[in-house]
């Protein structure tokens, strides 16, 4: 009995389907890393905040890489066809995606900030750009934009970087499959060469 295995063709609905379905991960990462930081921020202590921000940080920026690069591999194997544009396109997707996820949330964090927290953070603001007192209207006003702001700029930020990582995976996954990659971790104990 023959088991013949069909490869679906990656089209523009396939590649939007595995963006949103990546998107979602990248997103889900980074919301969780967003999420432990605002929990580090609750405790007060500000080298565990620096701390929790520094690592966290860290897990984001080579968690997106890894996981890019497991995304694009899945990619390219399952679908019949699939070229670099088709994975830079993914990737693209992905991060235009994660990045609408990852904005929202910070924007609602920001949103949902106790007026005592914006008053000190003003009072930061105002003591380190050393202002005068007479300023403080127009920061109170620009801290009225900040989670549009921050939504704005967070979106464009994960976007920016997830295209120029998508550029850069999309090429060494099929460099490495042009040459060949690295070898298959298969147990080579029965292919002994026969003597002759």
């Amino acid at each position: 009995m023959l088991i013949f295995v069909s490869y679906m063709k990656a089209d523009n609905t396939v590649i939007w389907n595995e963006s949103a379905k990546a998107g979602l991960l990248f997103g889900a990462v980074s919301v969780a890393c967003l999420v432990l930081k605002e929990l580090a921020a609750l405790s007060g202590s500000n080298f565990l905040i620096q701390a929790a921000a520094i690592v966290l940080w860290a897990v984001e920026f080579f968690g997106c890489i890894l996981l890019m690069k497991e995304v694009m591999l899945r990619f390219r194997d399952k679908f019949e066809g699939v070229k670099i544009e088709d994975t830079y396109k993914l990737g693209r997707r992905a991060a235009l995606l994660s990045g609408l996820i990852l904005a929202s949330a910070q924007a609602f964090i920001i949103m949902k900030m106790p007026a005592e927290a914006i008053d000190t953070m003003v009072d930061q603001m105002m003591s380190g750009m050393q202002l005068l007192s007479t300023d403080r209207d127009a920061v109170e006003g620009a801290m009225d934009k900040l989670p549009l702001l921050t939504f704005i700029f967070q979106w464009l930020y994960c976007f920016l970087y997830g295209s120029i990582l998508a550029s850069i995976m999309s090429r060494y996954i099929f460099l490495q499959k042009l040459f060949g990659g690295f070898p298959p971790k298969e147990d080579n104990k029965d292919d002994t060469p026969e003597e002759q």
